[in-house]
């Protein structure tokens, strides 16, 4: 074989070898590539798959607790629908058992009526009514505003109320005391850790009279609470003035066999 073929031979072998390696070397590169890739994705794959699990278990715990509080809610509106119609039912009946009180004939005799007529007389604040035998202690004078603590004026006056009534003439005679308010909501936050709404501001006052009158001497048996808040108004309550009228304690004056809202002093005393 001529020198020159031979060279051209060897250079062409070579040549191939280098090829192969090269290949070789390449295609490792390419597969140590392709597994580091896959094992990426591999691993963020995972990744996801725990955060969808995750993500899975925080809807349906949001879930559950939606449907809980929605039971709640449901629970709690069922109980506000009912206290309405109780709260409404009470007041009619309230209504119109004080209706029937307001229309009956005074039980006072002429020497109370008398006595108690001289009383408003002193005391401005203080309206009787002798045709029914209703008196009404407007909350002026008898309280502070939004409390139920009995003003030293409104001590005089109940005390004088008291004597009346314990005389020989009205000792026999029951008591109903009635609180009202005006429809002003109750706004100060030390007003209300005492008196939550005006239901328990206008039934708060009627009681605190209710203390005093016994403290007076009128038996505690004779007497009986009752609370409007601003159901109840006389005149509408369009400025100051008309909400001075409208807070007030009204007391009505029952004969002995009178009953009034299921309230039946003849047989506590027996």
């Amino acid at each position: 074989m001529p020198t020159s073929l031979r060279i051209v031979s060897v250079c062409v072998l070579a040549g191939l070898a280098f090829s192969q390696t090269a290949c070789r070397s390449g295609s490792a590169q390419h597969l140590r590539q392709s597994q580091l890739l896959t094992r990426q994705l591999h691993n963020q794959n995972r990744n996801l798959t725990a955060r969808d699990a995750q993500s899975r278990q925080t809807v349906q715990a949001m879930q559950n607790q939606q449907t809980a509080m929605k039971k709640q809610l449901s629970v709690a509106n069922q109980r506000v629908d009912n206290y309405a119609n109780e709260s409404a039912q009470l007041k009619e009946r309230y209504v119109g058992l004080l209706n029937r009180a307001k229309n009956q004939p005074s039980p006072l005799s002429a020497d109370t009526t008398r006595r108690f007529e001289e009383l408003e007389r002193m005391y401005p604040g203080f309206d009787f009514d002798p045709e029914t035998g209703v008196s009404k202690f407007h909350s002026d004078i008898l309280f502070p505003t939004g409390s139920d603590q009995i003003a030293s004026r409104g001590i005089t006056v109940l005390g004088e109320f008291a004597k009346i009534m314990n005389s020989n003439d009205a000792k026999r005679l029951n008591i109903l005391v009635v609180g009202h308010t005006d429809d002003r909501r109750i706004a100060k936050g030390t007003t209300r850790q005492k008196h939550a709404t005006n239901w328990h501001l206008s039934t708060n006052r009627a009681n605190s009279v209710v203390v005093k009158l016994s403290k007076s001497g009128v038996e505690s048996a004779r007497m009986g609470v009752a609370g409007y808040s601003m159901y109840q108004p006389t005149v509408p309550n369009k400025d100051d003035k008309s909400r001075s009228q409208n807070r007030r304690v009204e007391i009505f004056v029952l004969a002995p066999d009178a009953v009034v809202a299921g309230w039946d002093p003849v047989n506590m005393r027996n």
